[in-house]
C-alpha cells in the first residue's frame, strides 16, 4: 500500500481507489470475527473470561481489563498520531462549515440517537427482544450497592462471586447506542470525505476538534443520557474511560508525532512510520471483536435477529443525521466540497471510543458492548452508499471556486 496525503496531517493509507485494504473490507473482517468469536466461545468458553479476569481491581470490582485496555489503546493511538492539531487554529478561518458540524455532532446527534433507539428497542422491537430478557453489567465503580438493592433500572446481584447489575436487555442495547451517538467522527471519516471529493482540510480539522471536545462532552452527555435511560451512570468509570481511551492515546500520539517529525523528518513519518502503523487500529479492533463475540455467541445463536434489531435504529439515525447535515449545508449556501464532509462527519461514529467505553462501563459480555460492535458492522457499507449519493448529487451545490476566500484557504491546506 502507498501512503497518500491530501492535506497536511492527513496520512491515510489507500489503494488505487482511495481506500485502504483493511478499511475496504472492514465489514468482511467484522463478519469473520463474529463467526470466529462465536466458534471460540463454543470451543474454549473459558478463554475470553480468563483474559477479561486479568484486570485492575477496585475492591472486589474489576475496573480495567488489561488485555482489552491494551487492544483498545492500539485502536486509538494510530488515529491520534495522524492528527495535526495545528489545523485547529486555522479552522477559525472557515467557521461556517465548522460551526454547523459542531452543532450537529454535539447538540443534535446524541439526542436523536437516544430518541430513535429508545423508540425501536423499547417499543417496536421490545416483544422480539423479550420484555423480560435481562443482561448482567458491571456495577458502577465506587458505588456501594447492597445485593438486592435497585440502581436505576437495575438490581444488584452476585454472579460467579462478582457483584453485577441485572438490567433489562433492551436497556443494555440502548446504552451501546447512546455511546455511539455521543462519539462523532472517526479516522474513517477522512476516507469517506476523500472518496466523496470533499474539502479534506475541513474533514481533518473536525477530526481534531471532535477529539478535543470529546475530552469534556463525551462524559457529560453520556452521563446525562444514560441516566435518562435509567442505565447505571458510572461517573468515575466514565472519567477513567475517557482518560485511558481518549486522553492517553491523544497525548501519546501528539508527542510521538512531534518527536518523530523532529528527529526523522515529515517525509519519513508519512512514508515509513504511518505505512507500518496503518493496519494496527483495525487489527486491534478485530482482536477485541473476537473476544466480544466469544462472550455473546450464545445470545446471537439463540436469537440471530438481535443484530438486526440493533442495526435498524442505528441505520435510521445515520441517514437522518446525514440528511440534516447535507440539507442545512445546502440551505446555508455551502459549496459541495464543504457540504459532503459536513454531512459525513455527523453521520459516522467514533466506534473505537464507543466500544472501549462500553467495555469498561458495562463489561465485554454486555449487550451495550454488542450494540457498539453492530455500529462497526453497518458503518462501512452504509457510508459507502452515502458517498455514492454525494457524488451523484454534487450538482445540487455550488463549486468550491465560488466559496468565500477563507473557506478556499482551508480547502487548500
Amino acid at each position: 500500500m502507498d501512503e497518500t496525503s491530501t492535506c497536511p496531517g492527513q496520512e491515510t493509507p489507500t489503494t488505487a481507489s482511495g481506500m485502504g485494504f483493511f478499511e475496504r473490507y472492514l465489514t468482511v473482517w467484522v463478519g469473520l470475527c463474529i463467526a470466529g468469536g462465536i466458534a471460540l466461545g463454543k470451543i474454549a468458553p473459558g478463554l475470553a473470561q480468563s483474559l477479561d479476569a486479568m484486570a485492575i481491581y477496585s475492591g472486589d470490582a474489576p475496573v480495567v481489563s488489561i488485555p482489552i485496555a491494551i487492544c483498545l489503546f492500539f485502536m486509538m493511538f494510530p488515529i491520534m498520531v495522524k492528527i495535526d492539531f495545528g489545523e485547529v487554529v486555522r479552522a477559525g478561518k472557515a467557521m461556517g462549515p465548522v460551526a454547523l458540524t459542531i452543532f450537529i455532532n454535539w447538540a443534535i446527534k446524541p439526542f436523536t440517537m437516544y430518541a430513535i433507539a429508545s423508540f425501536f428497542l423499547g417499543t417496536v422491537f421490545l416483544s422480539m427482544i423479550g420484555p423480560d430478557a435481562i443482561d448482567y453489567v458491571k456495577a458502577p465503580l465506587g458505588a456501594d450497592i447492597e445485593v438486592g438493592a435497585t440502581y436505576g433500572a437495575g438490581k444488584a446481584v452476585m454472579v460467579d462471586g462478582v457483584k453485577m447489575l441485572e438490567v433489562p436487555l433492551w436497556r443494555s442495547y440502548l446504552a451501546g447506542c447512546i455511546l455511539l451517538g455521543i462519539a462523532p467522527c472517526t479516522a474513517m471519516v477522512l476516507v469517506w470525505g476523500f472518496l466523496a471529493k470533499g474539502n479534506d482540510g475541513h474533514t481533518l480539522v473536525m477530526v481534531a476538534i471532535n477529539s478535543l471536545m470529546m475530552l469534556v462532552l463525551y462524559g457529560l452527555l453520556g452521563g446525562v443520557l444514560l441516566g435518562v435511560g435509567q442505565l447505571p451512570v458510572p461517573w468515575k468509570a466514565l472519567l477513567l474511560s475517557i482518560s485511558i481511551y481518549v486522553a492517553l492515546p491523544l497525548a501519546t500520539g501528539y508527542f510521538t508525532r512531534r518527536w518523530l517529525i523532529a528527529t526523522k523528518g515529515a517525509t519519513w513519518f508519512k512514508e515509513r512510520f504511518l505505512h507500518y502503523l496503518s493496519p494496527v487500529t483495525t487489527t486491534a479492533l478485530l482482536a477485541t471483536l473476537v473476544l466480544l463475540f466469544s462472550f455473546k455467541g450464545e445470545t446471537i445463536v439463540a436469537n440471530p435477529l438481535t443484530i438486526l434489531w440493533i442495526a435498524i435504529p442505528l441505520t435510521i439515525q445515520t441517514v437522518l443525521i446525514f440528511a440534516l447535515g447535507y440539507g442545512l449545508s445546502k440551505a446555508f449556501g455551502f459549496s459541495y466540497q464543504s457540504a459532503a464532509p459536513t454531512a459525513m462527519i455527523g453521520a459516522s461514529n467514533h466506534f473505537e471510543v464507543a466500544i472501549a467505553t462500553a467495555t469498561m462501563l458495562y463489561g465485554l459480555s454486555s449487550g451495550a458492548a454488542l450494540a457498539t460492535v453492530v455500529g462497526v458492522l453497518i458503518e462501512v457499507p452504509l457510508m459507502l452508499a452515502l458517498v455514492k449519493f454525494c457524488l451523484k448529487t454534487s450538482g445540487w451545490f455550488r463549486d468550491a471556486s465560488e466559496e468565500p476566500a477563507d473557506n478556499q484557504e482551508l480547502a487548500q491546506q
